[in-house]
């Protein structure tokens, strides 16, 4: 008889997951927490029975002290395992998918983002970069190395290398034999001499594990994600005064705009899907997301209007269904809600962040 999962006695809250249909077994969810608070968690929903069990990561790993630690920033499913990589903490946790048990935690300095070959995963890292300011807003003290992108052994989750980037790396996306990589310049915009956001797209060569081109985007790069075609999509935060967020298309050598206003995306297939609000820069007002998806460079308008307070994360189940994680604030939980067919299903408390 087939040996039950370990986490098949996690009990917790019922949704109702009826009205889709899915072969996924589950939908992972990531709580960053607080800076410096420890309390990053774990939640998932299993579609076997609607149930959405939060903190699963504690319950499967009581051994583990300290929890998943300090400020999850980014989570993906490899196979049978999935990959967080745990910001302040300088973590790469890998559990198993079939029941959140610990695998292996992986050192890395300050890593941000994931993304996988074959063989490898590989990690952004800020390098240690850091701001520190005093009770006037003065900075007292700061760190400002350019970044780097670590390769991690599959299976041997043994760290095999680095290779310097841009400054303050976020998104990582693999294709074809190349590493994209999203700097971002977060901690070089808040320092002299030049006070300015990074605004380029490293591209490694996955053989030789070096940068073989630098392409200029826009300021302020955030995610990047790359489908099977080779078509390179990027998005950029702006600078939050005068420069908008955005999506940016890399093909073929060349770089061009395909919207302005990305809060959160993700890719599914080949389609980038965007949620954004055009009010970005006017928080006095209540904000409606509006979303969208990006085949080959065309946009698609999905006639869907999402009211998340502070859109956080995006799920694509499918063209229909969608999941939008809120963050909340800081010290509360943060919620999950499911957008089916332009109508919001349900909504469900998750850890903080």
């Amino acid at each position: 008889d087939p040996v039950p999962s370990k986490d098949a006695s996690l009990d917790g809250t019922s949704v109702d997951v009826s009205f889709f249909s899915t072969s996924a077994q589950k939908l992972f969810v990531l709580n960053e927490g607080g800076m410096g608070s420890n309390n990053a968690s774990l939640d998932f929903l299993r579609f076997s029975d609607g149930k959405y069990i939060t903190g699963a990561f504690k319950k499967m790993n009581p051994g583990v002290g300290a929890g998943l630690g300090d400020v999850g920033n980014d989570i993906a499913v490899c196979g049978d395992e999935v990959w967080m990589v745990v910001n302040n903490s300088g973590i790469v946790e890998v559990v198993s998918a079939l029941d959140e048990v610990e695998l292996a935690a992986i050192r890395v300095p300050t890593p941000r983002s994931i993304a996988f070959d074959g063989q490898y995963a590989y990690v952004t890292s800020w390098a240690g970069a850091f701001v520190t300011y005093g009770a006037d807003y003065s900075i007292t003290d700061s760190k400002n190395p350019k970044g780097q992108v670590y390769r991690i052994n599959l299976g041997t989750k043994k760290v095999e290398g680095s290779v310097e980037v841009g400054y303050q790396p976020e998104g990582v996306a693999v294709c074809n034999g190349k590493v994209y990589v999203a700097n971002s310049g977060g901690i070089s915009s808040q320092l002299a001499p030049n006070y300015s956001y990074d605004n380029t797209l490293s591209i490694i060569d996955a053989a030789s594990f070096k940068v073989e081109k630098t392409v200029g985007v826009e300021v302020n790069l955030k995610n990047v994600y790359a489908d099977s075609k080779g078509t390179v999509y990027v998005t950029t935060l702006g600078n939050y005064y005068d420069v908008h967020s955005g999506l940016y298309m890399f093909k073929d050598g060349s770089v061009s705009k395909v919207s302005d206003f990305v809060s959160v995306s993700a890719i599914s297939g080949d389609t980038v899907y965007c949620m954004g609000t055009d009010s970005e820069y006017d928080w006095s007002a209540a904000h409606v997301y509006r979303a969208w998806s990006v085949t080959d460079g065309a946009r698609k308008d999905l006639s869907l209007a999402i009211t998340q307070a502070t859109p956080f994360g995006l799920a694509v189940l499918d063209a229909d269904t969608f999941f939008v994680g809120d963050a909340g604030d800081y010290f509360n939980p943060g919620s999950v809600t499911c957008y089916y067919k332009g109508t919001r299903r349900w909504s469900i408390s998750s850890g903080v962040c």
